[in-house]
């Protein structure tokens, strides 16, 4: 059986239609599915200026509903093409926004937002795998989430610290608990990379105290030491993309719309 593993697509649909799909049997998404441009543009925006003491821009409901309607747009179109070659797993990362977040946020800005959940849950040959097991002719696949490990909090200390430590407390424990029900799978696919493997920021972009950090999960590592999955497949940090054995673990950063296919 062949199993495609793509990274972070970004919406990228130039090098997806450049991978080879052929008797491909299941595609696994690593999240990050749509374009976040404007997203990114938005955060690192103000994450400059508060670095530099200066007071945060608010966007306007229009702008904000821009970028989101960006990722969401180009979300759907990455997923239309791959169900139609063969079943579509997916994670979500750090783009993608869950119901209730779409919810709140509408109500924030005034505007009405699409649904990205409930649309992807009714589409044939898709399934959401958050923080859920699946099984796929007989292969176990646990699919985590993105969360934020509260060792980045520490690493990075963003200006609320405060208040994201003790909100990263809550979403550690809650990414530990999920695990530990998971034990022994064939993959695991998750959105951030384990602590200290694949994971070193040296994007351009990025905030020059950010740079030469280690931004992965601990609770991954720790899970990777404990259970030895055959395969863990990533992405998030796209600098750190390449391929790391450790232990009996095969560790893949597919960075930004890499690919690997695998016999298995």
């Amino acid at each position: 059986m062949k199993i495609l593993i793509i990274g972070d697509p970004h919406g990228n649909m130039g090098e997806i239609k450049k991978i080879p799909m052929k008797d491909i049997d299941l595609i696994l998404l690593t999240g990050d599915l749509g374009r976040a441009d404007l997203m990114r543009k938005q955060a690192f925006v103000n994450i400059d200026r508060r670095k530099r003491g200066l007071t945060e821009i608010e966007f306007s409901s229009k702008e904000k509903k821009r970028a989101f309607m960006e990722a969401y747009d180009t979300t759907m179109k990455v997923v239309k093409y791959l169900m139609r070659l063969a079943p579509v797993y997916t994670i979500y990362g750090n783009v993608e926004s869950s119901n209730a977040y779409t919810k709140k946020y509408s109500k924030e800005i005034g505007l009405p937002l699409p649904s990205l959940t409930n649309n992807l849950k009714r589409m044939r040959n898709v399934k959401v795998i958050n923080n859920r097991l699946a099984k796929f002719k007989g292969i176990k696949i646990g699919g985590l989430e993105y969360f934020i490990d509260d060792i980045w909090v520490k690493t990075f200390k963003p200006s609320n610290y405060s208040d994201r430590l003790k909100s990263a407390k809550k979403e550690t424990a809650k990414a530990k608990k999920i695990l530990n029900y998971f034990r022994k799978v064939d993959i695991l696919v998750c959105h951030q990379p384990p602590h200290g493997i694949l994971d070193k920021v040296t994007f351009a972009q990025a905030p020059k105290s950010w740079k030469g950090k280690h931004a992965g999960s601990k609770v991954i590592l720790d899970y990777i030491k404990k259970e030895h999955p055959p395969y863990v497949f990533c992405g998030h940090i796209h600098e750190g993309e390449g391929y790391k054995k450790f232990g009996k673990s095969n560790i893949y950063n597919l960075g930004f719309c890499k690919h690997k296919i695998i016999d298995i």
